[in-house]
């Protein structure tokens, strides 16, 4: 399939060439103009299944041509390869991808904890991004890839792809027309069950001969090789991820953002543990999360919103397993995937309520496809994709800023413009981590 090795010598080379502080560079790489005609070279950086999912609608489109891709897991970087039908050229080390001319944008499908570094490499070689969804791995990081994307003026289309669904847009409308009224709570959740066992507890063993378990591991602490810290299963460790809160959360919380017309709550308190599940697992089996938002530009005012996620226990309201409901004084809103359904309150006839039996749904609609189209649109067109970066950053931090809560077990407030916990030096320590070098976002 063309796969082009990189040796353990030359990426030690490589590494000390273009140590990754990311101190942001002088200036943007100069970007060609596509007409509406020509044709997008791409390049994906991480290639398991979320990455593959993202190239195999980005072949559907026939906009473009798949140049290189990079992963340290030669299973993986081979099936992408496989997908391109050996056209495009793999590699272990994403900056190889980043030399290619040829590519205008690349995919950063990778795990959490290598989202900013290629990000912001990227922006800096004058490509555009289509970056995975949560945007970042700490609050700190965040930002600088916003900056990044700014400065460098990039497209970045973040993967919280159901503001591309033309059913959550309606319902969005619906909320923000004031069909459900004043909205002073919103529920966010997700469950399921993994009780007993979950993940198991598999002992710590040698890499794989086809894993660059290093280079995986990045800015990550050195630690021995252990299958569930990695392929498929890295979000429910630390090092890597934020567990179901920065996985699933963003999605949930994004929607209640937009909805409610905020981008930041001023309070944050969550509660839960590791209870139940016997497994090797770091982030929490059950978890409750409740925020406090300022005044709504909806409906002019303070509201609640709550996370809940656990994995001991499946059952949802009225059987859904994951979902978000709107409760209004004049009806309820709720919305998945697969659609969404309005129930009014009764009507006051007197002093008493009447029910009514206006029920509105709508059906559910393709996501991710017109999210992939939305951002080639904007990479030709230059205008703000869907999920800009700044606006998924906002619904990244509400999860990230949760899980400090949670570590430190108080109740936290925020300062949404500084970005910080005002006079809490313990919780702001928590907004960043520890990079083991190169691969440092300063």
């Amino acid at each position: 399939m063309g796969t082009a090795k990189l040796s353990r010598r030359d990426f030690n080379k490589s590494a000390a060439l273009g140590a990754v502080s990311l101190a942001l560079s002088a200036g943007p790489a100069v970007h060609n103009v596509l007409g509406a005609n020509d044709r997008i070279g791409i390049g994906l950086i991480g290639s398991g299944g979320m990455g593959r999912a993202d190239l195999r609608d980005f072949l559907r489109t026939e906009q473009v041509d798949a140049i290189a891709i990079a992963d340290p897991y030669q299973p993986n970087l081979d099936e992408g390869l496989g997908m391109t039908l050996g056209k495009a050229k793999g590699y272990k080390d994403f900056r190889q991808v980043l030399d290619h001319k040829d590519i205008d944008a690349v995919i950063v499908a990778t795990p959490d904890h290598w989202h900013a570094i290629p990000m912001i490499a990227a922006c800096e070689a004058g490509k555009d991004v289509y970056q995975e969804k949560p945007l970042s791995h700490t609050l700190h990081e965040g930002r600088r890839m916003v900056e990044a994307a700014q400065k460098h003026n990039r497209v970045v289309q973040v993967g919280t792809q159901q503001r591309s669904g033309e059913h959550f847009q309606r319902a969005v409308e619906l909320v923000r027309g004031g069909k459900i009224g004043k909205v002073c709570y919103a529920d966010t959740w997700i469950y399921g069950n993994e009780y007993p066992e979950g993940l198991g507890n598999p002992p710590n063993t040698d890499p794989p001969e086809w894993l660059d378990w290093d280079l995986w591991l990045g800015p990550a602490p050195k630690v021995p090789f252990n299958r569930n810290r990695c392929i498929g299963t890295f979000r429910w460790f630390w090092d890597y991820s934020g567990g179901t809160l920065t996985d699933w959360g963003v999605h949930l919380i994004d929607i209640v953002h937009w909805a409610m017309g905020v981008d930041a709550p001023r309070t944050v308190v969550a509660a839960g543990g590791k209870y139940l599940i016997e497994d090797n697992r770091e982030t929490p089996d059950t978890l409750q999360v409740v925020f406090e938002y300022p005044p709504s530009p909806v409906s002019g005012k303070a509201f609640v919103v709550r996370f809940e996620n656990r994995v001991v226990n499946a059952h949802g309201p009225d059987g859904h397993g994951y979902g978000i409901e709107f409760y209004g004084t004049d009806g309820t809103l709720f919305i998945d995937r697969s659609g969404y359904t309005l129930w009014p309150e009764p009507l006051r006839v007197g002093p008493e309520r009447v029910s009514t039996s206006n029920v509105v749904k709508g059906e559910g609609s393709a996501q991710h496809y017109p999210h992939v189209l939305n951002f080639l649109d904007c990479v030709r067109s230059r205008q703000k994709p869907n999920s800009d970066v700044e606006t998924t950053h906002r619904s990244t931090s509400a999860p990230l800023i949760a899980n400090v809560a949670y570590k430190l077990g108080r109740k936290l407030t925020w300062d949404r413009d500084q970005e910080q916990f005002p006079g809490d030096a313990a919780a702001n320590r928590l907004l960043t981590k520890e990079y083991r070098k190169p691969w440092v976002v300063a």
